[in-house]
């Protein structure tokens, strides 16, 4: 066992046990807010192109990648929830990612898994994304978040990749707690984001 899986193990076993009281207690409050499975499922791509389904708490209204924006999400998006709202603040709908993690489907720390669409547009050094698991929260999650172009938050991604260790793992955890009380680059903002591809006319 890789000593990264061992870390893995040892944040995520206890985790996801002691907080599956709240998600459960969240999926009962999601449910009576508003329709729909409270569990949102979506297919991401994973180490080498690999495909799984993500876990999450859902924030948005049912079938919401069907209208408005789609896939894209900005501050004050009239289809994200009450709670939800709150859900995103703390990154509370993620909880549910531990078992992803729990199942060697993510890691703690590493880049966040993308959708099959967005590697599409991947260059080929950008696919070097691709040579580890994805994460819950990784470089450029605690350097900008969702605020920063994806072009950057790519860079930041591959210099991890590059860089990765045990101490930047858990510099990376340490700055993650911070960012999470301030709530910080929760939603794209002017600059940042990813670009659905324009339709062929």
């Amino acid at each position: 066992m890789s000593p990264q899986r061992a870390l893995d193990l040892l944040i995520a076993v206890p985790a996801a046990l002691v907080t599956a009281p709240i998600v459960a207690a969240l999926a009962v409050a999601i449910r009576l807010e508003s329709r729909g499975d409270p569990i949102y499922t979506q297919t991401r791509v994973g180490k080498d192109g690999a495909l799984f389904s993500i876990y999450k708490l859902r924030t948005m209204v049912h079938g919401a990648e069907f209208t408005g924006a789609g896939l894209a999400i900005a501050e004050g998006d009239v289809r994200i929830t009450r709670l939800g709202n709150f859900l995103r603040r703390y990154s509370l709908d993620e909880l549910p990612n531990l078992w992803n993690v729990v199942r060697g489907e993510m890691s703690i720390v590493c880049p966040r898994p993308t959708l099959a669409v967005q590697v599409e547009q991947y260059t080929e050094r950008q696919r070097g994304r691709l040579a580890v698991k994805p994460g819950i929260t990784g470089w450029a999650q605690v350097n900008g978040r969702a605020s920063l172009p994806w072009s950057e938050r790519i860079e930041l991604d591959l210099w991890y990749v590059e860089h990765r260790s045990l101490w930047l793992d858990l510099r990376i955890l340490m700055r993650t707690v911070r960012m999470l009380m301030g709530g910080e680059g929760i939603y794209k903002g002017e600059r940042g984001g990813w670009t659905p591809p324009t339709p062929p006319a």
